[in-house]
């Protein structure tokens, strides 16, 4: 596939080109994923899918968009959850902290970060697909704690962003720039519970 400028094609055969090219990408990553291999599962000829997609960066984004949609909203099924914040930080984290480690995610975010400059629409796609949801989510339950006397934030849009982040700390810059391919569950479950007790060390109501 070539690189394409223009506005993605919709048809009767789209939903069906972007699942068959959802299987071929999770199981066999960006670089590995071949259009004969999409086409295939996608049920569809060559020529119908190069006619919704002339760049397979583009077909690969319109994938992760959904992806990151379902991952969004099993995060903010957790993050709605009623209880402690201590516990529902706890499970929000290890959802973010899951998607920001798999494969899925460290391609989904070097895409998006190549393409950034040549067709910025698609990370904005990309950010409101995801993150921002589930930004907005948590930005939401930590006003609920707020409420119930549990949390004392001033900025909490600020506040939803640090805990995002903490829940990255020591993995996700690794993880991307490919300096190491795996952690054991003991470094992830340090970073998960790190990240909720120093938030609630600074957050929580004394």
């Amino acid at each position: 596939m070539t690189a394409g400028t223009g506005a993605i094609k919709q048809g009767r055969k789209f939903d069906q080109v972007v699942e068959g090219a959802r299987e071929i990408f999770l199981s066999a990553g960006f670089e590995g994923a071949s259009v004969d291999d999409i086409a295939r599962a996608a049920q569809v000829s060559k020529a119908t899918l190069y006619s919704y997609f002339p760049d397979k960066r583009r077909l690969f984004m319109e994938v992760a968009q959904r992806e990151c949609q379902r991952q969004a909203e099993a995060a903010i099924a957790r993050i709605q959850m009623a209880g402690p914040a201590s516990d529902v930080l706890y499970e929000a984290a290890t959802e973010m902290t899951g998607f920001f480690l798999s494969e899925f995610g460290r391609q989904t975010y070097r895409i998006a970060v190549s393409e950034a400059e040549r067709f910025p629409e698609l990370g904005r796609a990309f950010f409101a697909s995801g993150p921002t949801q589930a930004r907005n989510a948590l930005v939401s339950y930590l006003g609920d704690r707020i409420d119930a006397g549990e949390l004392e934030i001033d900025d909490v849009a600020f506040a939803a962003e640090q805990f995002i982040e903490l829940c990255k700390a020591g993995l996700h810059i690794e993880w991307v720039m490919g300096i190491r391919e795996e952690f054991t569950q003991d470094e992830v479950s340090r970073v998960i519970r790190g990240a909720v007790e120093m938030f609630l060390a600074r957050y929580g109501r004394r």
